[in-house]
C-alpha cells in the first residue's frame, strides 16, 4: 500500500507524550502530575473507571482542550497541530446515533471526508484498509452497527494520519465483526501507525493491544503489556464442577479470597492455589474438571485501581 503521510514521524520520536500534566475543573483534579509516553507503531489500550481521567487524557491528546500545566505532545509538535495537519485520526463515541449522515451513500460520504485533508490516502487504500468494500452503494442509514463500525473507521483514516485514537471501537460489532475489525487494525499497525484505543471490554484490551496503560485517579497506575500487568496479581482461578456446592466451607478454603457459584460451577480466586486444591480435596468436596488458572486482565485491573484508591484516600 502506498502510504502518504503529510510529516513522516521521526524515528525515535514517541508518538504522544504528557509530562507532568495536571487539568482541573474548577476544584476538581481530573489529571494530577500524569506522565505518559506512548512509542511509534505500538497499539495501546487505555483502560480506567469512571472518573479515571481518560476523557480528559483523551481531550487533551486531539486538541480539544489546553493542558493547563505539563507538557502534551502528539509526533512531535502541538496536539492541534498534528491534527490540522492530517496526522491524527480519531472515531469517537457518537451516543445513540450511527454518528454519519443519513440518506447518504458510503461512498459520497467517504469522498466528502477525503476532501477535508491536504493529503488524504487513496481512496481505494482507505477502503482496503477499512474492509468497507461491499458497502460502498449503501445509504448510511441502512448499515448495522457493525457495519456503520467499519464506516466510522474509515473515515478516522482517511486522512491517512499516523496516529488514530478509536473510542470503544467494537461497541455494536458481534464476535465474528469484532474478530475482523482486530485483523484489520493489526495489519494497520504493521504499516508502523500507532493506534490508541479506549475500551470497557478487558478481554480485548489483553488479546488486541501491545500494551496496556490504566489510569485512576487522574495517573497512570499502571503501564506494559497484559501479561506483565496479569503477573503483577498473585490471585489465581480454581475452577470445578460440584454437584451440592458447599458454600458455606468453600469461604474457608485456604488462600480463597472469593467465591462465586452459579449452578454447580465454581470460581474461587485464590492467593495460593495449591493449599487451595490440597484443602479441597482435605475437606473431601467432591469436584470435576478442576481448572487452574493466572489471573485475569480484569482481576489485574480491579486490584491495581483499588489499590491506588486505597492509597489516595491514606493520603
Amino acid at each position: 500500500m502506498n502510504r502518504r503521510s503529510p510529516t513522516p514521524p521521526r524515528p525515535g520520536e514517541p508518538a504522544v507524550r504528557f509530562v507532568d500534566v495536571t487539568h482541573r475543573y474548577g476544584r476538581h483534579r481530573a489529571l494530577d502530575g500524569m506522565s505518559l509516553e506512548l512509542e511509534q507503531g505500538q497499539t495501546v489500550a487505555l483502560l480506567g473507571p469512571n472518573g479515571a481521567g481518560k476523557s480528559t487524557t483523551i481531550g487533551l491528546l486531539l486538541g480539544l482542550l489546553e493542558a493547563q500545566a505539563g507538557t502534551v505532545e502528539v509526533l512531535g509538535t502541538s496536539p492541534r497541530q498534528a491534527v490540522a495537519a492530517g496526522r491524527v485520526g480519531a472515531m469517537l463515541q457518537t451516543g445513540a446515533g450511527s454518528g454519519l449522515p443519513p440518506g447518504v451513500r458510503v461512498d459520497a460520504t467517504l469522498r466528502l471526508v477525503r476532501r477535508l485533508y491536504r493529503r488524504p490516502a487513496p481512496f481505494d487504500v482507505t477502503v482496503e484498509r477499512s474492509g468497507i468494500g461491499r458497502l460502498l452503494d449503501r445509504q448510511t442509514q441502512r448499515l448495522s452497527g457493525g457495519q456503520a463500525q467499519s464506516v466510522r473507521f474509515a473515515l478516522a483514516i482517511a486522512g491517512d494520519p499516523d496516529l488514530v485514537f478509536l473510542d470503544e471501537p467494537t461497541a455494536a460489532m458481534d464476535v465474528a465483526g469484532q474478530r475482523a475489525f482486530w485483523e484489520m487494525i493489526r495489519h494497520f499497525s504493521r504499516e508502523g501507525r500507532t493506534v490508541v484505543f479506549a475500551t470497557h471490554h478487558l478481554q480485548e484490551a489483553d488479546e488486541t493491544a501491545d500494551r496496556v496503560v490504566v489510569l485512576n485517579h487522574g495517573r497512570v497506575t499502571a503501564d506494559g503489556p497484559g501479561a506483565v500487568l496479569k503477573a503483577a496479581v498473585q490471585a489465581h482461578r480454581v475452577r470445578f464442577w460440584c454437584p451440592r456446592p458447599p458454600v458455606g466451607v468453600l469461604d474457608g478454603l485456604e488462600g480463597v479470597t472469593d467465591v462465586a457459584v452459579r449452578g454447580q460451577r465454581v470460581d474461587l480466586a485464590s492467593l495460593d492455589a495449591d493449599a487451595t486444591v490440597r484443602d479441597l480435596v482435605h475437606r473431601r468436596i467432591e469436584f470435576s474438571s478442576l481448572e487452574v488458572t493466572g489471573a485475569a486482565l480484569e482481576d489485574a485491573f480491579v486490584a491495581l485501581t483499588s489499590r491506588h484508591h486505597e492509597r489516595g484516600e491514606s493520603a
